[in-house]
């Protein structure tokens, strides 16, 4: 939550700081009211008797795993005139969109693109103008009407694996974020998140987090490989300079530059060596927006990174190849 919470934290003895976990299921769902986009995510806790094949099989790395495509526009006042159109970059409209046939003058095709709400919206995609640029057209006005969508806002599309076109928004000057009720009143809402996660881990069964970036300071439920690239690569010491990505108010990104100015747990008694939130930060920058003074590791980007070795896991130990000289693969972690 923004918001630290003063309350006493039960304590969960059986419940580690880090909890290795397989995705079984993201899904996507947005507020009825605001297109608010939050996720629900299933994780089944990895037995401890299971943790060494899993982390030798590749540290279960799917980096060159395709990528989902989209794209992400700040509307503008054009953007968002009734009498315009919806001007579309052309590196993204080439990389998102089906391709156009410029035999056909000017070239032109239909687009379908589903909210999720799955409501499905249709626009015109035309290529035209001096100089030529890609544009929505008709069924575009529509759309901003439908949605109440003003400049500033953005607009998300996206190109699944399935090959299927998805549309969503983001809104500008937006009040702090709120999860749905419906979230609220999930099982593991109801008996507290920790609580439901012990009780996975005690029991190796499955449990369902809810997560909207807007409304966590940090990412709680980090990819196995974007964990291990940070605290590998990443050797923090006091004064070391750093980038972190932030979204600005207009739906954008940006960079801010930062120092660390502290390393130490959030939360010593319950959550020791954690590295959730641990590296205390200061910033060059006092304006445009509150940052916050405490971060994780995975979601920094040191200015200068060195190479350094990795040291092994606590709790994976590989075992040593059985035929002298025979190359071995199971300390993968670049």
């Amino acid at each position: 939550m923004k918001k630290d919470v003063d309350a006493q934290i039960p304590n969960y003895s059986n419940l580690q700081s880090k909890l290795l976990c397989i995705l079984h299921s993201v899904t996507l769902h947005a507020d009825p009211e605001t297109d608010e986009v939050y996720a629900q995510m299933t994780l089944q806790p990895v037995p401890s008797f299971d943790k060494e094949a899993l982390l030798r099989s590749d540290l279960s790395m799917k980096i060159n795993k395709p990528q989902t495509q989209f794209f992400c526009k700040t509307l503008t006042a054009s953007d968002t005139s009734t009498h315009g159109g919806f001007s579309v970059p052309r590196r993204a409209a080439e990389k998102i969109f089906p391709p156009l046939d410029f035999s056909m003058q000017p070239p032109v095709q239909e687009l379908v693109a589903r909210d999720l709400h799955d409501t499905q919206w249709t626009f015109r995609h035309i290529y035209r103008g001096q100089p030529k640029r890609h544009l929505l057209t008709t069924g575009w006005s529509l759309f901003v009407s439908g949605k109440k969508l003003f400049a500033g806002d953005a607009v998300l599309f996206i190109r699944d694996e399935n090959q299927q076109l998805l549309l969503g928004i983001r809104r500008a000057n937006r009040q702090p974020a709120n999860l749905s009720s419906s979230v609220l009143s999930s099982d593991s809402m109801h008996i507290g998140i920790l609580a439901a996660a012990a009780h996975a881990a005690a029991n190796n069964s499955p449990f369902t987090v809810f997560y909207n970036p807007r409304a966590s300071p940090s990412e709680f439920v980090i990819p196995l490989a974007k964990y291990y690239k940070a605290v590998c690569s990443n050797q923090i010491s006091l004064g070391m300079r750093f980038r972190m990505m932030f979204e600005t108010e207009e739906s954008g990104t940006r960079r801010y530059m930062g120092t660390v100015t502290g390393i130490s747990d959030l939360d010593p008694v319950n959550w020791k060596n954690s590295q959730w939130r641990n590296l205390q930060v200061g910033w060059d920058e006092s304006t445009g927006g509150e940052r916050r003074t405490r971060v994780s590791v995975w979601e920094i980007e040191p200015v200068t990174a060195p190479f350094f070795i990795c040291p092994t896991p606590p709790f994976y130990r590989p075992k040593r190849p059985r035929q002298p000289g025979m190359l071995g693969t199971l300390n993968r972690f670049d």
